[in-house]
């Protein structure tokens, strides 16, 4: 599992290096959602951190971009990386912007 440079962390995530650790070690979490970039002609995706747990996820990692605790913060982070990207003149390709991050 691979993340972000520049990991984008929702406000009400207390401790990220502990929510990092938990993702990697495939941990249960109640309430964190990962937002990642989509395998398919898609931008970006969320979802709840147990799809992480199906043995799909273990040959095929996501590469995760952030973390959020609930899905409405996921929304507001997808949200903020469009409205960067938009600022950033990349036409709302997030997928672009956020590799030139790298």
């Amino acid at each position: 599992m691979k993340f972000y440079k520049n990991l984008y962390v929702g406000e009400t995530v207390k401790n990220p290096a502990k929510v990092k650790w938990k993702l990697k070690h495939r941990a249960g979490q109640l309430n964190i959602y990962v937002i990642a970039f989509a395998e398919g002609s898609d931008q970006l995706e969320f979802y709840h951190c147990a799809f992480l747990k199906q043995k799909y996820y273990r040959k095929h990692a996501p590469y995760i971009v952030g973390i959020a605790n609930g899905r409405e913060e996921a929304v507001g982070i997808v949200e903020q990386i469009a409205v960067e990207c938009f600022k950033s003149g990349r036409d709302g390709n997030l997928k672009d912007y956020l590799l030139a991050g790298i």
